[in-house]
Formats: C-alpha cells, sequence, structure tokens
C-alpha cells in the first residue's frame, strides 16, 4: 500500500472513475453512506471491477488531510507529464490553442482552482516550472473536482526555454502584471496564445516577464490592489473563452 496514493472527495474519485480507472485499486467508502451520488461511484466501481471497501469515519480521518467526503480510493501514482506532452498536444490539437503557465504558484488549493477553471475555459494544458511550485497531490485533487484527472499538468525544468519554443510554434505569450498600461480587455485572445500568472504576492519572475509579447492588468474599481492567483486567473480565462466564442459566433454568420 505504501506505492499507492489516497484521493479523497466524490469528485475526485468519479473522475477517476471515468476517465482512468486502472488507476483505482481499492475504494471506501464510509459506513452508512449510500446517498444517490455514492451510488454512481458504486456503479463505476462494478463497471471497472473496483472493489469497494467500508470504514469508520474516524478511520478515514486518519488517513487524508482533508475534508473526504467519506469517500476514499487508493490509486497508482499520479502523473505530471514532461515538456514532451506539449509538443504531442500542439501537433494533434486543431484551431487555436490557449495555454495556462502558472509561474511559481506554491498553494495545493490555488494550483487545484486553476486546474478546475482551466479545464472549464476549455484550456489546452496547464504548465508550471518543476521547481518552487505546487505539484499534484490529494489535496489539489480534490480542490479541482475532477479537472486534473483531465488536464495535463506539465512540469518544465526551463520556464523561459519552454516559453521561447511555444513562440517558436506561433504562440503569443500574454503577461499579467499590475503595472501594465493595456487592460485584459484591450488584449486580443483569440490567436495561439499562452497567458502567464505569477506567483502569490510576487508575480511573474524577471526572466518569464521578459518573453511576454504582450502585459496586460485587470482593471481595479475597489480598494483591494489585486485578487488571489486563482480568481484572477479564471477572470482571465474566460475572457479569452469569451472572445473566441464571440469570434466563432462570427465567423458562423459571414
Amino acid at each position: 500500500m505504501s506505492q499507492l496514493e489516497k484521493i479523497y472527495g466524490v469528485h475526485a474519485v468519479e473522475a477517476l472513475l471515468r476517465h482512468h480507472p486502472k488507476r483505482v485499486k481499492q475504494i471506501w467508502l464510509a459506513e452508512g453512506r449510500n446517498d444517490p451520488r455514492v451510488q454512481v461511484l458504486v456503479g463505476l466501481a462494478g463497471e471497472n471491477r473496483v472493489s469497494i471497501g467500508q470504514a469508520e469515519r474516524r478511520e478515514m480521518d486518519a488517513w487524508v488531510d482533508g475534508v473526504h467526503q467519506g469517500v476514499v480510493a487508493e490509486v497508482s501514482p499520479s502523473q505530471v507529464w514532461g515538456e514532451a506532452m506539449l509538443d504531442e498536444l500542439l501537433d494533434r490539437t486543431e484551431g487555436a490553442p490557449l495555454i495556462l503557465v502558472l509561474d511559481g504558484v506554491t498553494d495545493p488549493h490555488n494550483l487545484g482552482a486553476c486546474l478546475r477553471t482551466a479545464d472549464a475555459a476549455g484550456a489546452l494544458a496547464v504548465v508550471v516550472p518543476k521547481d518552487k511550485s505546487a505539484t499534484l497531490t490529494p489535496a489539489v485533487r480534490k480542490v479541482a473536482c475532477g479537472a486534473a484527472e483531465v488536464i495535463p499538468l506539465v512540469a518544465v525544468t526551463n520556464l523561459a526555454r519552454t516559453l521561447e519554443k511555444l513562440q517558436q510554434r506561433g504562440l503569443w505569450v500574454v503577461g499579467t502584471a499590475g503595472e501594465a498600461e493595456q487592460e485584459l480587455y484591450q488584449q486580443d485572445l483569440t490567436g495561439p496564445t499562452i497567458l502567464i500568472m505569477g506567483a502569490e504576492g510576487k508575480g511573474m519572475r524577471r526572466l518569464t516577464r521578459e518573453h511576454c509579447d504582450y502585459l496586460v492588468r485587470l482593471p481595479m474599481a475597489g480598494s483591494v490592489s489585486s485578487l488571489n492567483v486563482s480568481v484572477a486567473t479564471g477572470v482571465c480565462l474566460f475572457e479569452a473563452l469569451r472572445q473566441r466564442n464571440v469570434k466563432a459566433a462570427g465567423t458562423k454568420k459571414a
């Protein structure tokens, strides 16, 4: 069991059963939990021949560091993709790709929220540096509500070099910075785009900033000077999605 990870939460476990059932080795349900959401898990587990056991909630509380909702799965280790995955994804992608880069986001909850938003907004992948960044953990998967099993998380050794390679493939790099002159809503995000969000508090690193083709900022109307990185990511990604939907609608009318 020492080589297995414990993934918890209804959404995270359901996503694993739907998208990567072979990784799931055992599911544990809290005694007495038999509601419709759990019945969906039971059905999926049966289809994929995954055994189900019952345990006391107190015992499950000791297994994980978080709110497990009475559902814990023992699974084979998580996979974080390498840089070669980006080339593979781009080679088989039609249309204008949208890639999210998190430059040193270290909070697992922020990473999980960003993965969830990136999937919802249609991003191709989320890219992070290998060092000094959050990575896939049970807590990240719980917050991501299943998105961590769908959207690739790619860890790269040298982010600046990766950006250069992507630029050579025709992608434009848009970085977010509070001091930027141009607002997000003035930026064209309909083409092949890399959106870079900086770390909590520190923002983008100098070398990352130097590789940006454009810098944009979110207009702030209140007294606070900035947003949480996961919230800002949602605003930016869904502006990109809005622009792309408008462009697609206009193309169909034409």
